[in-house]
């Protein structure tokens, strides 16, 4: 499938925060791109035409501020802001200059990635039917999911429950959280019909990737979504 990868362009000059981002943007299938030139960073976006960008305050040449500033003047890609500072007031300052959203270090990889997919959904509405988990994706209007060349088509109430394990990667999610969400989208189960609908996505997405294995139950507890890496 010729898929489309999602471009991002880090704004940073942290090594090791740029490793930890690179390593958390492949198992999202995402690129990521780095500046080159810190004299000519908004030539740099021009060239690299990414996604979405995110963007430090503390550079080696002007200030996040100003770079996000010179942005703005020929792009309205979105745009987070990843600082070491406090919120107030260099989140209000943000803002101001163009930033769509703002998150303090240190940070878990998975807020980052959590901020990053819902501005995309906001700012590419194509991407609002597509919700994606590492190389996987799901079309919400469709109940397809989809990894390469394999894919596999699920009812609706299977749709809406790899939904939620999507929105909420690595999260232990109860049988409560999961009726809880289907009830609200009109689909009325208990906890029977919740046990058999788990056992039929995990036997339809057998054939997509590793998905079934990656679906995993927690003792006493619920179901948890977890990475490829974290899967043994």
């Amino acid at each position: 499938m010729g898929d489309q990868v999602t471009k991002i362009l880090v704004i940073e000059d942290n090594r090791l925060l740029l490793e930890e981002m690179q390593t958390a943007f492949q198992k999202w299938n995402y690129q990521m791109g780095r500046i080159q030139n810190w004299d000519q960073v908004d030539d740099e976006v021009r060239r690299q035409q990414p996604d979405l960008v995110i963007m430090d305050i503390t550079l080696p040449s002007y200030d996040g501020f100003y770079w996000t500033q010179k942005i703005r003047e020929f792009s309205d890609v979105p745009l987070i802001f990843v600082s070491a500072a406090e919120m107030d007031p260099n989140a209000v300052r943000a803002i101001a200059s163009g930033a769509d959203d703002y998150i303090v270090k240190p940070f878990a990889s998975e807020v980052l990635i959590s901020k990053i997919q819902a501005l995309l959904r906001r700012t590419q509405p194509q991407l609002a039917t597509q919700l994606r988990f590492e190389n996987y994706q799901l079309n919400v209007l469709t109940n397809v999911v989809t990894q390469g060349a394999h894919q596999v088509k699920l009812t609706p109430t299977e749709g809406l429950i790899l939904k939620v394990f999507f929105m909420h990667p690595q999260q232990i999610i109860t049988k409560k959280q999961l009726l809880q969400q289907i009830w609200q989208s009109g689909e009325f189960l208990d906890a029977a019909v919740l046990n058999v609908n788990m056992s039929r996505l995990r036997s339809k997405v057998a054939t997509v990737g590793n998905l079934k294995e990656q679906l995993v139950t927690v003792r006493k507890r619920g179901y948890q979504l977890v990475s490829h890496a974290n899967n043994y």
